[in-house]
């Protein structure tokens, strides 16, 4: 007969229920769900921002460029203007402005070319192609211009002079709105501004409207 003093054997734990398993899972599985989500947003966030600080540099390089290529242009086109608008005027002789219109022709090339390899955003691309169209004006302008006083200086009969008068008065203008147009391009080129990119896409180029 066994002893008042020994024991059966222990019951057996209960084993957990599905529930408590489930809970026990999720509880490990959620902070790993959400830490994963986090670290995915976050590097979207990063990845869309890195895009943003890299167009807003390549948006100040172009800024800079223009910014710098038309304020040497205005440079070079003012003196020319100045000195072309004495002989439309009749202040200077047709035969002293060569020179003038040789060395802005000169500096025009050398500007076209340079504004050929501006480089930029998509939407900067626009503003380059029209300063180089209107620095193309500028030279066509010179050149009527050259021709204008060319016949100034040899020719003085009524017809031919009328004719002279007439080709150094619209190269004059032409040059003039060709200076006017590139200032506006620069102004344009300062005016652009990178936003943030939408679902699925880059960081865009917009231009902001200018008020004077």
């Amino acid at each position: 007969m066994p002893s008042s003093g020994s024991f059966g054997p222990a019951p057996a734990e209960p084993e957990a229920s599905g529930t408590d398993r489930i809970v026990t899972e999720l509880a490990i599985l959620l902070p790993l769900v959400g830490f994963v989500a986090l670290a995915a947003l976050t590097a979207i966030v990063l990845r869309r921002a890195g895009r943003i600080v890299a167009r807003t540099r390549e948006v100040e390089r172009f800024r800079a460029a223009v910014r710098d290529l038309a304020t040497r242009i205005e440079t070079s086109l003012d003196g020319a203007t100045s000195r072309i608008d004495a002989v439309r005027r009749g202040q200077v002789p047709a035969d002293t402005i060569g020179e003038t219109i040789v060395a802005a022709t000169d500096a025009l090339e050398r500007y076209l070319e340079e504004a050929r390899t501006l480089d930029g955003p998509p939407g900067a691309i626009a503003i380059r192609d029209e300063i180089v169209e209107d620095l193309e004006r500028a030279e066509r302008a010179l050149a009527m211009v050259e021709h204008g006083a060319a016949i100034l200086a040899q020719v003085r009969r009524r017809g031919r002079e009328l004719e002279a008068q007439t080709a150094v008065k619209r190269g004059y203008l032409n040059l003039l709105h060709a200076r006017e147009a590139i200032a506006r391009h620069a102004t344009r080129a300062d005016d652009l501004h990178v936003t943030a990119p939408g679902e699925g896409s880059g960081a865009s180029i917009t231009l902001r409207e200018h008020r004077p």
